[in-house]
């Protein structure tokens, strides 16, 4: 079945991020994890840090502030959620330090440069 146009941005705003990760020294954990309670885009680290990167892509139309309204209070719970089964299932991870982080990714034809926001 062939990706949607949203899908596929999706996968590019996440290639983007992670290669801006992957510069600056973090390595891929998994990407796209899912369990019951959502989907992680990525999970990166670097030696005793664990860093959870929820990826928003957005045009120049979309109206959420570059994604910032998408980052709503339940859909950081469900990321919570999802991260506590990510955690049983890497359990010699899971003790590490994590920071939960957006990039929001402006899309193409859009030249702006990522904007990382830190929640925890």
């Amino acid at each position: 079945m062939p990706l949607t146009t949203r899908q596929l941005e999706g996968r590019w705003a996440e290639q983007r991020a992670l290669r801006l990760l992957q510069e600056r020294g973090w390595r891929l954990v998994s990407r796209n994890w899912t369990c019951r309670w959502g989907e992680l885009d990525l999970v990166v680290c670097k030696p005793d840090r664990l860093l959870l990167v929820e990826v928003k892509g957005r045009g120049p139309l979309h109206r959420d502030g570059g994604g910032i309204g998408a980052l709503h209070g339940g859909k950081r719970k469900r990321l919570e959620r999802a991260w506590l089964c990510w955690q049983a299932e890497h359990s010699h991870l899971a003790h590490q330090p994590m920071e939960f982080v957006a990039a929001l990714v402006p899309l193409p034809p859009r030249r702006s440069p990522v904007r990382w926001l830190h929640f925890y």
